[in-house]
């Protein structure tokens, strides 16, 4: 199977000679930007700083607390990142739990999803189109904190210390059914990692989503329809056409200009409905790719790269469908 190599630093680390390690075959590098509320690591602005110079796959990652204000935590790393997120850059929430528990309280699993959902959607939003994922460990994952789909960057230290070499010899780990994109294999002497695509996939896959995430829903399009009418026609968004045929066009002055208004109006109305229905058929298209991109990466029935390429070109097919097909009413 093919991998790619890569580590992880934090405030406990000293700065790498990142260009030396890209030579030896690292292809990525992700360090810590931020804990908690307000908490920031001081060392991120130096190591992510020498990552992306070294022209490494670059990620940052916070560490959470579900206990605290998921909209404080995912601006606190929001704000460390912003300098540096560009395309191709990763973001991960680093989910794990103190031995004390303080970080998690008295919070559930659904609650503890809940908020990770969230937090993802957050920063989602914050960075549209960047790969995001979820560094956790196998007890979080049995207990459902992971939400259904995302990324997963699996610890698990079989050996000790260990280098790529073995970790790459090794099966990929499978966590309650669930195929971790990335497995780090040891912390000695530091962080290091696998993720299970080739250097050029992973290059490729962090280079983000450029599908739009926000649909356009049916009751959008009829907000524009009522918006236009009222403009036109000065009327109060009710379909119902006026009785008199000036009122469609006041400045007209004659029934001929009136009834151009008319026609414009009834044309304008059967042209976004029939955009409704192929907005309506295309998006359950592209639901159903995604749903089946998740299934096979869940499954490693197919890489994932492989799995993406293919709803990508089966979500372009629809999409040059729609554009060339005439919709019927």
């Amino acid at each position: 199977m093919a991998t790619s190599r890569g580590m992880d630093v934090s405030i406990y680390q000293n700065p790498q000679d990142w260009g030396a390690l890209k030579a030896k075959g690292l292809t990525f590098a992700f360090a810590k930007a931020s804990e908690g509320q307000h908490s920031r690591d001081a060392r991120f602005d130096t190591h992510i700083g020498g990552i992306i110079k070294a022209g490494l796959v670059p990620g940052a990652y916070h560490f959470g607390w579900p206990t605290q204000g998921v909209e404080t935590e995912a601006a606190n790393y929001i704000g460390a990142v912003k300098p540096y997120a560009r395309k191709g850059f990763t973001h991960w929430l680093d989910l794990e739990r103190y031995s004390d528990g303080r970080n998690y309280g008295s919070r559930n699993a659904t609650q503890i999803r809940t908020w990770v959902a969230e937090w993802l959607r957050l920063v989602g939003r914050a960075f549209p189109g960047q790969r995001i994922g979820v560094y956790t460990s196998a007890d979080d994952v049995a207990a459902g904190h992971l939400p259904a789909g995302v990324p997963l960057w699996f610890p698990r230290y079989p050996w000790g210390s260990a280098d790529w070499a073995r970790a790459e010899s090794a099966a990929q780990p499978v966590v309650s059914g669930v195929r971790p994109l990335i497995w780090q294999f040891t912390s000695q002497p530091y962080d290091r990692s696998v993720a299970y695509l080739s250097p050029a996939a992973l290059r490729a896959w962090a280079q983000g989503d450029t599908t739009e995430e926000e649909s356009v829903t049916k009751d959008d399009i009829e907000k524009i329809v009522d918006a236009v009418e009222a403009r036109l026609f000065h009327t109060d968004g009710v379909y119902d056409a006026p009785k008199d045929a000036a009122d469609y066009n006041p400045k007209a002055g004659t029934p001929g200009s009136g009834w151009t208004g008319q026609t414009l109006y009834r044309d304008l109305i059967t042209r976004t409905r029939k955009t409704d229905k192929a907005v309506t058929a295309l998006t359950a298209q592209v639901s159903a790719l995604g749903a089946a991109v998740a299934a096979l990466a869940r499954n490693g029935a197919l890489p994932l790269a492989q799995v993406q390429a293919a709803a990508e070109a089966g979500a372009q097919a629809a999409l040059a469908k729609f554009a060339t097909t005439p919709q019927e009413d």
